[in-house]
């Protein structure tokens, strides 16, 4: 099946419905190697936006990406790159956990040397700051729209009012909009964006760009006998993901949920990605994976979707209702 583009929210810009993305992977598990074989074998299947972060292995993620970029040496117009900031990587007060005007300044350029881009086409303010005026960031942002250092922005995480006071500001001056959110989005995380979000797509016609489509490993029944030797939850500083992945009453709508793609003739992993591109309001589902098997794995997703018809996705209602 060819790969689907759908527009980001309302703006001109198409992306493919399945993208993918470094959380995790990159530097933690992935070397530059492994990350050109995976992106190559994606962008060989039509994939067009690939998804990065400051913040992600401290750097390192958006080093590797850029030397795939590099080395591969597509021509610039035909993907899509994107970076989120708040987090930071340098612990210092203006540094970490903000989105004020000289940190989003700062940390910009200092993204664009680690990928060796001249801009980003997609900017997150990867949190929402209930420190820095919102007035403060949304103008920060329009500025680095305006040099030309991005070329949309958005939000990732932050409620629907916080979104709708950032519209507002922006609506107000005149000044570039937010035009996507990244929220998680999958079978086990459901009300925000089929909820909270539902005013923003009517309204303004927001678009999304959802992580998690697996719930960290989770929809894949990985995590059905416990905790694999190897896995994400295995991975220092990802304690945190143990007792998500390890719920018992998850695991066994997982494991009820296996009836349902062995019906589909599909992997559960496949069933869920396809389930979340389902939403005409996802522009895309990021995807990850360590290996060029698993990226061909996600992508036949797409193959699922014809399949996914109105009885079907009330079986999976059943297991997985939106609260």
């Amino acid at each position: 099946m060819e790969m689907p583009y759908r527009r980001l929210g309302r703006s001109g810009l198409k992306v493919s419905l399945l993208s993918f993305g470094s959380w995790v992977s990159f530097g933690a598990q992935m070397d530059d190697d492994r990350a050109f074989a995976c992106m190559s074998a994606a962008r060989e299947a039509g994939v067009n936006f690939f998804d990065n972060a400051e913040v992600y292995a401290g750097g390192e993620s958006e080093q590797i990406m850029g030397r795939v970029l590099a080395r591969a040496g597509w021509p610039r117009p035909s993907y899509v790159v994107s970076t989120k900031f708040f987090w930071g990587i340098d612990d210092g007060v203006n540094t970490s956990n903000t989105l004020n005007r000289k940190y989003l300044f700062q940390a910009m350029d200092a993204s664009l040397e680690r990928f060796g881009l001249d801009f980003v086409d997609l900017v997150f303010c990867h949190r929402a700051d209930p420190e820095t005026p919102v007035e403060e960031t949304v103008w920060a942002m329009h500025d680095l729209i305006t040099r030309g250092k991005a070329l949309y922005w958005g939000t990732s995480e932050w409620s629907a009012d916080e979104i709708r006071a950032a519209y507002e500001i922006a609506e107000r001056h005149h000044l570039h909009k937010p035009q996507m959110e990244q929220p998680q989005y999958n079978l086990l995380a459901r009300d925000r964006v089929e909820k909270e979000y539902a005013r923003l797509y009517q309204d303004w016609g927001l678009g999304l760009t959802t992580w998690s489509p697996l719930a960290s490993g989770l929809l894949t029944g990985k995590y059905l006998n416990g905790v694999p030797e190897g896995s994400r939850a295995t991975l220092p500083g990802y304690e945190w993901l143990r007792d998500e992945l390890t719920n018992p009453k998850a695991n066994e709508s997982v494991r009820r949920l296996q009836q349902v793609a062995a019906e589909l003739q599909c992997s559960l992993a496949q069933l869920a990605i396809a389930w979340c591109a389902r939403n005409p309001h996802v522009s895309t589902v990021i995807t990850g994976a360590t290996s060029v098997e698993q990226v061909q794995e996600n992508l036949r997703s797409l193959e699922v979707l014809p399949k996914l018809t109105e009885s079907v996705c009330r079986r999976i209602d059943e297991l997985f209702p939106a609260t």
